[in-house]
């Protein structure tokens, strides 16, 4: 089980004192998170793509880089690169490069994106959502296979006979797909044998998303992939404190903020404490509370559900640095421990791969 950090690396106003952070302090900021993640044995961190005022991450492979050599063992991946809007030669070329310096410890997250701001700003029709994310992926798959590209598409000029440098130290770089929970996405997954990760930020995740994983496992046993072997991870919202109710009591500000501003783009119902309350219940999608609640919860997660990476995203919108960090560090030396340790007892009972 795998288990690390997302960020979106947020900058939205303090909601204490209205004021908003630099972009150049936040992305100083999530530096020190992922260095710090490392520090505390994490797994992974992932950095989010958006092009709009209140996002500071254009360029997740550059903020990675940022931190990859000053950190020794953490993978290092997007959460995601919006592939739809984006050039896949120029994509590979970042993260190959991010994978030299970190010495092989890179991987690209491609999704299609629930924000569309890099649509019209790199100059591509929104009604073609779909068909570029498939032609895109096509080409970044081609890229992963094989320094000497020859390929056709219909949105973007071919490649004839050329190399495309620099070439990775892993071999193939990994490439995920990253999904809201759409069946359409989940199935092309599975049906190409790609790692997939999940946003599992609502709803029950046994729910609504163990139908999804089963459905993703199916697609690629159908294509003749070997499913045992494929990883499934949770983007989930969640904070870790020393007390439950103090962690549940600094999150919550943030949370609603953030989620009733994204609700009120999109016509969403307005996110109460009781609607926070219920998520972090057991059966709910919010990882909130002491290290012995997290772990649990994330337990029943890969048990009930499938996941074999959780990765808490954290937070939602702005809060204060060292909180985040604190978080950070529980999730690596209380959390962590405590869900290896009980799956590993599980797998030696039930002879499954944890």
């Amino acid at each position: 089980m795998e288990i690390g950090i997302t960020s979106f690396v947020e900058t939205t106003p303090d909601l204490r004192t209205g004021e908003v952070i630099s972009h150049a302090q936040r992305l100083r900021e999530v530096v020190e998170e992922i260095v710090l993640a490392d520090q505390v044995g994490l797994d992974v961190f992932g950095v989010g793509e958006h092009h709009r005022k209140d996002y500071a991450a254009s360029s997740p492979a550059m903020v990675l880089s940022a931190a990859a050599s000053l950190t020794k063992r953490i993978r290092l991946t997007s959460a995601v690169t919006v592939l739809s809007s984006a050039d896949p030669v120029r994509v590979f070329q970042d993260f190959a490069t991010l994978d030299g310096i970190s010495n092989g410890r890179a991987e690209i997250m491609a999704g299609r994106g629930s924000f569309t701001e890099s649509f019209p700003l790199f100059g591509y029709e929104l009604g073609e959502y779909d068909e570029l994310f498939d032609e895109h992926l096509e080409l970044l798959l081609n890229l992963q296979k094989s320094e000497i590209v020859n390929w056709r598409g219909g949105h973007r000029p071919a490649i004839h006979n050329l190399g495309v440098y620099p070439r990775p130290v892993q071999s193939p770089l990994p490439i995920w797909i990253g999904s809201g929970g759409n069946q359409e996405s989940v199935v092309r997954a599975g049906l190409l044998g790609l790692p997939l990760t999940l946003a599992i930020i609502g709803g029950s995740p046994e729910r609504n998303f163990g139908p999804l994983v089963q459905l993703y496992k199916q697609a690629a046993a159908h294509a003749g992939h070997d499913a045992s072997k494929l990883t499934v991870g949770s983007h989930s919202l969640g904070f870790v404190a020393e007390d439950t109710e103090l962690a549940a009591d600094l999150f919550f500000p943030s949370t609603q903020a953030g989620m009733n501003k994204i609700g009120k783009e999109r016509g969403w119902g307005h996110y109460s404490r009781a609607s926070f309350d219920a998520a972090r219940s057991h059966d709910g999608a919010l990882y909130v509370g002491d290290p012995e609640t997290v772990a649990r919860k994330i337990v029943h997660l890969r048990k009930n559900v499938g996941i074999t990476r959780f990765m808490m995203y954290v937070p939602i919108a702005t809060m204060p640095h060292d909180q985040v960090m604190r978080a950070i560090e529980l999730l690596g030396t209380e959390v962590a421990p405590r869900v290896r340790a009980e799956l590993a007892k599980w797998e030696a009972e039930h002879g499954q791969k944890a």
